[in-house]
């Protein structure tokens, strides 16, 4: 051990990506743990009572991926839908499956999900939790959150069908959640509320429990007139929510998200898949949105950032090149909204989403000495579009590896063989 009491971990030679402004990007750089938190980033560092040295010589060292809006608990039925349009997901999915979805389902499919997630480099990510039948069904969410080793924001939410027959008013389990589950804010598993367009008073209800609790709220924009401004007519605009998708918004509600100090999670390849409509990126960067990307749905779409980025990225360009623009969208900008800019819309931006002595070490070593992937010549596009999960070798969650070489260090044999029964009966 360290004279300090912490564990030191020294990462050498890597190229760096530190998406902080002051730190800066290093073509070769040493980066210091120390404990949860990251000490030093510079071009040289010597230190002293190092208990593990990794070579990252061709390697490129970026924060960990932000994932601001993913179902989790539908990971137990990943890719059971590819072909699925988006009312297609509702009526199937959501009413038609969702009834018989059990908390032990849920537990699953949030281990399943963290795991893909932390496979690939995701270090934190917003479980929209849009499946809370039953106080016992947020317990096993939470649970499967917490084993995981995933910094995760617990968005509670309930089930589809629930809305459709009874409104989107939250249940007073809500509470229970808060006070003796997630209380503390500075734990890796934090909360959020998933509150959901509704009438009049449950939208009001549902910002003063965000109130009373101190939590952010996160809520899908549906293809209602101005929805936005009919919440800040109401007062019931959660201050920081992540409002997500936001396809074919009037200007003027995009602004009011910025206005508010909220912003939008655009899950590029659903959107594209499903029929949402195109994904925003223009019009939100234009708007000067604070912008993330993310998974939405597993039954549809890979759980991982590298197909998120390449979606965002393409869209982006195909929209200002059909238009006659030429394309203003940078590869510099894809990975600041897949890192940074993902913690500052949950929230979380004072430790994690970029690398910064005094953050949470919360980051990810990426090998670049592979055939696929070299030479280097701009990092950023390395990363963006040549990239995929392959090229994920070792991921730390304030400071705790969770994979290594390749490997993710959780075993999950027996968790694999009890979610393909699940998912059997659940596709009966």
């Amino acid at each position: 051990m360290s004279h300090s009491g912490q564990e030191k971990t020294l990462i050498r030679g890597a190229t760096i990506l530190s998406m902080d402004p002051d730190v800066g990007d290093l073509e070769q750089g040493d980066i210091l743990v120390e404990g949860s938190e990251i000490s030093e980033v510079q071009s040289r560092i010597e230190a002293t009572g190092v208990d593990e040295e990794i070579d990252a010589t061709d390697c490129i060292v970026i924060p960990g991926f932000v994932d601001t809006h993913r179902h989790m608990w539908q990971a137990v039925m990943r890719g059971y839908a590819p072909h699925y349009t988006l009312q297609d997901y509702f009526t199937r999915i959501m009413i038609g499956m969702g009834p018989s979805v059990l908390p032990r389902d849920v537990y699953l499919g949030n281990l399943l999900s963290a795991q893909a997630a932390l496979g690939a480099g995701i270090t934190t990510v917003q479980d929209i939790s849009n499946i809370q039948q039953t106080p016992e069904h947020a317990d096993a969410a939470v649970q499967a959150l917490r084993e995981s080793g995933l910094r995760a924001v617990f968005a509670y939410g309930i089930a589809f069908g629930q809305i459709k027959a009874e409104g989107s008013k939250l249940p007073d389990d809500v509470r229970r959640v808060r006070s003796q589950l997630l209380a503390d804010d500075d734990a890796l598993v934090t909360m959020a509320l998933n509150a959901e367009t509704g009438d009049d008073a449950a939208e009001r209800y549902n910002y003063r429990l965000a109130r009373d609790l101190d939590v952010r709220a996160a809520r899908h924009l549906v293809s209602e007139s101005q929805p936005i401004t009919r919440l800040e007519k109401l007062g019931a605009v959660v201050p920081g929510t992540t409002f997500i998708h936001g396809n074919g918004l009037e200007d003027q509600e995009l602004g009011a998200i910025r206005e508010n100090g909220c912003g939008l999670s655009i899950a590029p390849a659903i959107e594209l898949m499903m029929g949402h409509g195109y994904p925003p990126l223009v019009p939100a960067a234009q708007a000067r949105l604070r912008i993330s990307l993310s998974v939405d749905v597993e039954v549809t779409a890979s759980g991982d950032m590298f197909t998120q980025m390449r979606a965002a990225y393409q869209a982006a360009r195909y929209s200002q090149l059909s238009a006659g623009h030429i394309p203003s969208v940078t590869v510099e900008q894809i990975l600041h909204y897949a890192t940074l800019s993902g913690a500052e819309t949950l929230g979380l931006s004072e430790r994690t989403g970029s690398l910064r002595p005094g953050k949470q070490a919360d980051l990810v070593i990426l090998r670049a000495d592979q055939a696929d992937v070299a030479p280097v010549l701009n990092p950023y596009s390395t990363v963006v579009l040549q990239m995929d999960r392959s090229h994920v070798d070792t991921v730390l969650v304030a400071g705790a590896p969770v994979k290594r070489g390749g490997r993710l260090l959780t075993g999950n044999g027996e968790l694999l063989a009890e979610a393909r029964t699940a998912a059997g009966r659940l596709a009966a």
